[in-house]
């Protein structure tokens, strides 16, 4: 089976994002993280604020995608709402399930979150990966991440328990149910070889750096 598209969720403090961000530099893919935010507030003619409150609360990461070319998927898509339409979390999960089958559609990319392994779930040409991690691990590498005096551990339980709420509420999903996945994976030892790892897992290549 070739794949087209990789989704990667991920424990708060697991390193999937960028580890969903260096499988799709590796692969020439592109990354659909939190610039989905941007796609949906062109759509739905809210502030980006109003969409961020409706997100999995996700820590930004660096854009991959150009903004102008996620407002031209959004429309595309045909995901504007009409002048009378109210923007809430269910509006919003609508509009994310149509960037993401649009997405699916176009291939070649990797989507972060978002329920994509509920919305994709039936595509044979989609790996879906769940990546874990030690929580003391997790604590060592958001102290790097989250402001100085921070409650790593609290907003480790917090974000864990909003995208796990999320999953169920919208999708009727176990977050950590094994059959969502194809893979689920400690990335206790280092991201680098947990990508690696996944990306074996899904081409059956081997990553090895250009020299």
């Amino acid at each position: 089976m070739k794949y087209r598209v990789l989704t990667v969720n991920r424990e708060f403090g697991s390193g999937g994002g960028r580890i969903a961000q260096t499988i799709a530099e590796r692969l020439g893919w592109k990354l659909l993280d939190r610039d989905i935010i941007d796609a949906i507030a062109y759509a739905a003619h809210v502030d980006k604020k109003v969409v961020r409150h409706y997100d999995e609360h996700v820590d930004s990461w660096l854009r991959r995608i150009n903004q102008q070319a996620m407002r031209s998927a959004a429309l595309a898509a045909g995901l504007e709402l009409g002048e009378n339409s109210v923007f809430d979390a269910e509006e919003m999960v609508k509009i994310s399930q149509k960037i993401i089958e649009k997405a699916h559609s176009d291939g070649n990319c990797v989507i972060v979150g978002r329920g994509a392994q509920c919305v994709l779930q039936h595509q044979p040409d989609v790996f879906h990966v769940f990546v874990y991690a030690p929580f003391k691990e997790r604590i060592l590498r958001l102290r790097t991440r989250l402001e100085k005096g921070a409650n790593i551990e609290q907003r480790i339980r917090t974000v864990d328990g909003e995208r796990a709420k999320y999953l169920q509420e919208y999708f009727g999903k176990s977050w950590c149910n094994p059959h969502l996945y194809d893979l689920m994976i400690s990335s206790r030892e280092d991201e680098d070889s947990t990508a690696r790892v996944i990306q074996f897992a899904m081409t059956g290549q081997e990553y090895k750096p250009k020299e």
